[in-house]
C-alpha cells in the first residue's frame, strides 16, 4: 500500500510560480511511475506529467515548457514546478502512483493523494 501527502498550493497571480510535493510512504515493484494529475470545476481529470522509475518523463501539452517534474527516489519525494502559471491552471492537483502492468502494457495509476488546491488569480 502507498500513501501520498501533497503541499504547496495555494493562490498565486497569472504569470506567478509554485512548487508542489508530493511525499510517498510505501514501497512500490519496478518499474513504476510518479505524477501529477488535475481537475477543474466542471471538467475531467487530466494527467498533466509523470516521471517513470528510469527517469523518464511526459507531459501534457497544455502544460509544456512551463512545467517541471522531477522527482527524488532517495526521499520517496516528487515535485512539481509550475512557471508562468495562467488562470486556466486552476484546479486541484493530485499527486498520484503508478506501477507497470505486464498484462495491459501500462502503467496503472492506483494510488492517489488527497489533492491541493492551485488558484491563479489576481
Amino acid at each position: 500500500q502507498v500513501t501520498l501527502v501533497e503541499s504547496g498550493g495555494g493562490l498565486v497571480p497569472p504569470g506567478g510560480s509554485l512548487r508542489l510535493s508530493c511525499a510517498a510512504s510505501g514501497s512500490m515493484s519496478s518499474p513504476n511511475a510518479m505524477g501529477w494529475s488535475r481537475q477543474a470545476p466542471g471538467k475531467l481529470r487530466e494527467l498533466v506529467a509523470f516521471v517513470t522509475s528510469g527517469g523518464t518523463t511526459n507531459y501534457a501539452d497544455s502544460v509544456k515548457g512551463r512545467f517541471t517534474i522531477s522527482r527524488d527516489s532517495a526521499k520517496n519525494t516528487v515535485y512539481l514546478q509550475m512557471n508562468s502559471l495562467k488562470p486556466e491552471d486552476t484546479a486541484v492537483y493530485y499527486c498520484n502512483a503508478a506501477v507497470f502492468s505486464d498484462l495491459s502494457g501500462e502503467y496503472e495509476w492506483d494510488y492517489w493523494g488527497q489533492g491541493t488546491q492551485v488558484t491563479v488569480s489576481s
